[in-house]
């Protein structure tokens, strides 16, 4: 029997609504639900019936790549507390953070864009990478265990900023070793 398609994501997929979450637990769940709407197991009950599979499907699809991210299923977690992420409008960070990515931004500028700025880089992103380790750690700690709803969506804004930081630093090292 399949969860109503208006469900949130955790209850779609029968899970708890923690951020920790067994990868391979998510994935078995997707396999049997979409096992479960194939639209070829509708293929006789006629169209009708397939694009509703079809819609299942999408559904499935969709609420999988939000829960497999962890930023995505904090984000998810927070708006079902009623604190949504709002990460257009509010962008108000601590200010040891702010610091923080300046000095991040500064090290990606002063490696350059030599061949020999590669060590460099790689050893920001090592160091952004373990921030960003830690910040995951805590965003579990506040979701699962302290309940603070306030302090993950603030934790997920940061995160969303290391994350698209660690895409530059990638995209750095992409250029630099296509040279």
């Amino acid at each position: 029997m399949l969860p109503r398609l208006t469900d949130n994501d955790f209850a779609l997929f029968g899970l708890p609504e923690r951020q920790a979450l067994e990868r391979s637990q998510l994935d078995a769940r997707r396999r049997a639900l979409q096992a479960e709407v194939h639209p070829d197991r509708f293929a006789a009950e006629g169209a009708a019936a397939q694009r509703l599979a079809m819609q299942w499907a999408m559904r499935i699809n969709e609420a999988h790549v939000r829960l497999k991210d962890p930023l995505k299923r904090a984000a998810a977690l927070c708006a079902l507390r009623g604190v949504p992420i709002d990460a257009e409008r509010n962008t108000a960070m601590p200010a040891a953070f702010l610091a923080r990515q300046m000095q991040w931004r500064e090290a990606l500028d002063e490696a350059g864009e030599a061949a020999d700025a590669i060590g460099a880089i790689r050893a920001l992103d090592a160091d952004v990478a373990r921030d960003e380790q830690a910040g995951l750690e805590r965003l579990q700690t506040l979701l699962d265990d302290t309940g603070d709803a306030n302090a993950a969506a603030a934790e997920v804004r940061a995160l969303m900023f290391v994350a698209r930081f660690r895409e530059d630093i990638a995209r750095r090292l992409e250029a630099l070793d296509a040279h």
